[in-house]
């Protein structure tokens, strides 16, 4: 389009070879001078988020030091060792004071950050917010419990990058429906954590803020897409922190990083509130969930969410609050287990884990049910990647405009460039040697007419049917 607007500039007749030469040497020269300005504002962009950071980082160390010269006599070490059920005890009790409990989490999540980089964004109104828990009157759940936070989740007057520098400079105006829920529990959000550029990831790296590394090794991953969230928690700077899930970004990190998580049922949490690289996701449902040291944490956290405040805030929740008589029973269940689905293939340290827990189920009492999701491909292939990318990843490539591309995501990023067309030839000529990902290539090309994103919509629907079906029966 250019060239042959070009073109039309140049006088009808004879053309000066020397003055089309100048001509394209020119426009060549415009076209590289305008991508290095392009360039240069992404950079400084990135660069002001990066001092906004480290100037919150400076904040943290400062009120952390305060706190510690005008109360020399804190046990850090105790506060830190405690389990978050029996913290939440005493603070509600008033053994321990909320303060000295979030000033050493502060400093703990700064010590923890300096060494793994997971910390995106301190929440200086934390110190208010722990001002207004001590006065009120009835004390939550979490009441003076310290908390993290994923990065995409909103905060009021703080950015949700999601990793992407088009979302830098946007400040969420109001909390989400979480977030609210957490405060009037009492629970106080004390800083922000790192993401994968785009989120749609299992490392923790984008070009913003950098590599979030495993506190267990700092060779290996900790994991995506909450991978700031798994890199703080593991190394002691949080108790409790929420990511969020779609496929695995909760409880990957969770793997990686030796801790507990947990993916809700779809829409048993409000979603309200999140920033998203991929709007309207329907027949893929990715959910908030907790994230901590044990099972119990999670129960508690759990507990507290489920409440009228999360039902009146986001009508769209199931009004069904905790059920603690079923949590707390004793009566033997019937589990279903699976150590390898069909599609994915299980690290042996994993089937190791179903296998060691399917017998400790079983000598507790439990029937213990194996069982293959059925059309595993078909799920995958169809209903999963084909839904989350109903669109052929326009929504998705959208958000990377006026971007870099993290090298880690540079390989998917170019697979969701190729054009339709050029996805189902590679797919063709791939299908017979590498079926799976000329599956995967089908897949990628979305569902196209709006009369097939609707009869997509109705096989996902069909599949859950028959899947519950399958279960209960």
């Amino acid at each position: 389009m250019i060239w042959a607007d070009l073109w039309l500039l140049l006088p009808e007749g004879e053309v000066d070879p020397r003055a089309m030469a100048a001509l394209l040497c020119g426009s060549a020269a415009a076209v590289l001078a305008l991508r290095w300005v392009g360039q240069r504002r992404i950079q400084e962009k990135m660069e002001q988020a990066r001092r906004t950071r480290d100037l919150g980082l400076e904040r943290m160390e400062k009120v952390a030091q305060r706190f510690k010269q005008q109360n020399p006599r804190i046990q850090a070490g105790h506060i830190l060792s405690l389990p978050l059920v029996e913290l939440a005890e005493k603070l509600k009790e008033g053994s321990l004071s909320p303060e000295s409990v979030l000033y050493t989490y502060i400093e703990q999540a700064l010590e923890v950050t300096r060494e793994v980089n997971c910390v995106t964004d301190f929440m200086q109104g934390c110190e208010e917010q722990l001002r207004e828990v001590q006065r009120q009157k009835e004390r939550g759940l979490l009441y003076g419990v310290p908390v993290s936070i994923k990065d995409h989740i909103g905060c009021k007057g703080h950015v949700s990058t999601g990793g992407l520098v088009q979302f830098l400079g946007r400040v969420e105006e109001e909390d989400s429906v979480i977030v609210q829920v957490l405060k009037r529990q009492g629970a106080i959000p004390f800083v922000k954590t790192n993401v994968p550029q785009s989120m749609i990831n299992y490392d923790c790296s984008n070009l913003i803020f950098g590599q979030t590394v495993n506190p267990l090794n700092h060779k290996k991953s900790p994991g995506g897409s909450s991978g700031g969230e798994g890199a703080l928690i593991a190394g002691g700077g949080s108790i409790l922190g929420f990511g969020t899930d779609v496929a695995g970004s909760i409880r990957l990190p969770s793997s990686f990083c030796g801790l507990c998580g947990l993916k809700p049922t779809g829409f048993r949490l409000s979603i309200q509130g999140l920033t998203s690289p991929i709007a309207g996701m329907k027949s893929v449902t990715g959910m908030v969930g907790p994230m901590a040291r044990d099972v119990d944490s999670l129960a508690l956290c759990m507990k507290a969410l489920l409440c009228d405040d999360m039902f009146r805030l986001d009508p769209t929740v199931p009004p069904l609050p905790f059920d603690e008589e079923v949590y707390s029973s004793s009566a033997p269940l019937r589990i279903g287990y699976y150590d390898g689905d069909g599609y994915f293939q299980p690290s042996p340290s994993m089937r190791r884990a179903v296998q060691e827990t399917r017998k400790l189920l079983q000598e507790a009492g439990h029937t213990l049910i194996p069982f293959t999701p059925p059309r595993i491909d078909y799920v995958v292939d169809e209903l999963f990647t084909r839904g989350l990318f109903s669109d052929g990843a326009a929504n998705l490539l959208d958000k990377f405009k006026g971007d870099i591309v993290d090298p880690n995501l540079k390989s998917q990023i170019s697979s969701y460039c190729l054009p339709t067309l050029v996805k189902r030839i590679l797919a063709l000529i791939l299908k017979p040697v590498y079926p799976r990902i000329a599956r995967d290539l089908n897949a990628l090309c979305g569902v196209g007419s709006a009369k097939n994103l609707w009869k997509h919509h109705v096989a996902v629907a069909a599949y859950r049917t028959e899947f519950i079906v399958k279960c209960w029966s």
